[in-house]
């Protein structure tokens, strides 16, 4: 890929929003987020930015970001900078088509939008399947798990006492969506 085919699929992408900023450096600004495209020094690599999140709220998801890394991102990598969680793709400028930097944007792109979202959900899955473990060895039922979970609801250990009685049914209609989900697929 050229510097020109880079520019070129760039406009493609997001036509007047592309801004060049010096030579070999890109950004794109829309409302919804600030792309940054640079090439290295000697126009070898180039490198696309992404921010997603402040690093103190991306902090306690740390695990779940590195093995999102490992299994879900692709070619794209999230990356802590400057007090920012980073959705970043790097490659050698002389090996990349535009197709796969169009798809490395679009990748990029979807991590934004989703935010913490995805991290933040397999946290909660993995907890509910700790409780499902946990509630398996001490022998309990699904029923049982669910109105242990409902007591400490209406017993403020979970929950607030203030929250109205339809919050909490639909909060426990959640939990048991959830705990029937996951139900059959853990074992002891």
């Amino acid at each position: 890929m050229t510097l020109d085919e880079l520019s070129s699929t760039l406009t493609a992408l997001f036509g007047g929003q592309v801004q060049a900023l010096a030579p070999g450096s890109f950004q794109v600004e829309t409302p919804q987020f600030r792309l940054l495209v640079l090439l290295s020094e000697d126009e070898s690599w180039v490198r696309a930015l992404l921010p997603i999140a402040p690093a103190q709220d991306a902090e306690p998801y740390l695990e779940q970001i590195l093995e999102s890394n490992f299994d879900f991102t692709q070619e794209v990598r999230y990356a802590l900078h400057q007090g920012v969680l980073w959705g970043v793709f790097q490659h050698s400028i002389a090996g990349l088509i535009s197709q796969d930097f169009r798809t490395a944007i679009e990748r990029m792109i979807a991590l934004q939008q989703a935010g913490l979202d995805n991290v933040f959900n397999t946290v909660v899955q993995k907890r509910i399947r700790q409780i499902v473990r946990a509630a398996k060895q001490q022998g309990q039922s699904l029923e049982a798990t669910i109105q242990t979970l409902d007591r400490f609801y209406q017993e403020g250990i979970m929950g607030d006492l203030a929250m109205g009685s339809q919050s909490r049914e639909q909060t426990m209609e959640a939990w048991q969506r959830q705990l029937q989900r996951f139900w059959d697929e853990e074992s002891v």
